[in-house]
């Protein structure tokens, strides 16, 4: 597959150099493709392992660009392997394709209206993270570098991951279950790259940290049995409402009073509690959900340690009796940027953007399973601003939100900084 001739020329131009005009020109060829691609994945949004269409659609295009396409890695993982004419390193670049159970309040001609289930019950589905955008992007660069194909040193395997926002409960699924299913069997990349736009920065800034950047999470599940009783005769039973609402209130001392949270942060939250059918009955259990963030081993394993502490001496306490799972399956692991290519990575940004517009990002503390990846092999997340310049990022809606709303300037942004880190690292470029 070759680019139109003016495209090549200056792609066959800046094999070895990477300009930043060059790849700007690129990726401005690229743009109204990638832009209706994140169009049609926003409107067509599927939930995690379920992401058919949209493997199909990656799938496609990849062997359409005449890539080794392998698709079903971890249910529904696509991955092409690109070649270059010329010897190099292996590089990877991964892009996640999921969406949320959220039901979208953006008013966008190409709103999701898709419905599905999660955890038995019916929602609307959302790419209320972003996941569109990168697989739009990880498409486009694929079709750069695909049109370069003959003077391009070494090797890229474009990761397509499903799931990353976790799979449904009772299945595998993600970066873990990439790894275990032998992605890297073949092809061990000797570095990785992954983004991910974000709208706690605005459009044009995009933010790298070397070292420890996203949180390792946990998720835990504590279930509070108690004795059924009626609400006018609490005596007679044991109260497991009450019970969890103080092992609730006393879980907060842990971050507060026992984790040295002045070397690094750390966050325990509970976010589901079910229990109860009526409102005068006690009922017999309260069923509570949470997660835990981190930074660091130690203080992870004390942050649990004093979470099965407190709930079991607290429902003992009550005269009820606790089962806990901490943690509930696989945690992700802390996502950590290899120092010295985090360095090349955001010289190479700044060669794109202007190094006005490149930060060090702070540490983050959602998760992310590309850490997986990142135990394997040397690599760098950064993140790219998505919300409009002139509306103050810090209030804009959140990732997760139903409201949240990606500027799609981000698509150039995030584009050319990752085209401009590949080209330079694949070409040896240090600074």
């Amino acid at each position: 597959m070759r680019l139109p001739t003016l495209a090549f020329a200056v792609a066959t131009a800046l094999i070895g150099t990477a300009h930043a005009a060059d790849t700007s020109q690129l990726v401005q060829g690229e743009l109204p493709q990638v832009t209706a691609w994140r169009r049609d994945i926003h409107q067509h949004p599927e939930l995690s392992n379920r992401e058919t269409r949209t493997a199909a659609l990656v799938a496609a295009q990849l062997k359409k660009l005449g890539l080794d396409v392998h698709t079903g890695i971890a249910h529904t993982g696509v991955v092409g392997i690109l070649k270059g004419g010329k010897p190099g390193p292996k590089l990877a670049i991964r892009a996640d394709m999921d969406a949320l159970p959220v039901t979208e309040e953006v008013d966008l001609p190409f709103a999701s209206k898709a419905k599905g289930e999660y955890r038995g019950k019916p929602t609307g589905v959302m790419h209320a993270c972003g996941h569109d955008a990168h697989t739009a992007m990880l498409l486009g660069l694929a079709t750069i570098l695909a049109g370069m194909k003959q003077d391009l040193p070494g090797e890229v395997m474009f990761v397509f991951q499903p799931a990353e926002e976790g799979a449904p409960p009772g299945e595998e699924g993600g970066a873990s279950l990439m790894l275990k299913e032998g992605v890297f069997r073949d092809f061990k990349p000797d570095a990785m790259f992954g983004m991910h736009v974000v709208s706690a920065l605005n459009t044009g800034t995009v933010g790298v940290r070397p070292g420890p950047t996203m949180a390792g999470s946990d998720w835990f599940k504590l279930v509070v049995h108690g004795r059924q009783t009626h609400g006018a005769m609490p005596w007679n039973g044991v109260d497991p409402i009450v019970t969890s609402a103080q092992i609730i209130n006393d879980a907060q001392t842990i971050v507060s009073r026992r984790l040295n949270i002045g070397e690094l942060p750390a966050v325990l939250s509970f976010g589901i509690i079910e229990g109860g059918a009526r409102y005068n009955i006690v009922p017999d259990q309260v069923e509570m959900q949470g997660t835990l963030r981190t930074f660091d081993p130690a203080m992870r394993q004390q942050a649990i340690d004093g979470l099965k502490g407190i709930a079991e001496h607290v429902a003992a306490a009550n005269g009820a009796t606790v089962d806990m799972q901490i943690p509930v399956g696989d945690s992700n692991p802390v996502l950590v940027n290899d120092p010295a290519l985090a360095g090349r990575v955001r010289a190479s940004i700044a060669k794109a953007i202007g190094n006005s517009h490149v930060i060090e990002a702070k540490p983050w503390m959602a998760s992310e399973d590309f850490a997986y990846f990142a135990q394997e092999v040397p690599s760098v997340y950064f993140f790219v601003g998505s919300t409009p310049l002139g509306q103050d990022a810090s209030k804009a809606p959140a990732n997760h939100s139903p409201k949240f709303f990606m500027d799609e300037g981000a698509l150039t942004i995030g584009m050319e900084s990752m085209l401009q880190a590949t080209l330079d690292y694949l070409n040896g470029v240090k600074s």
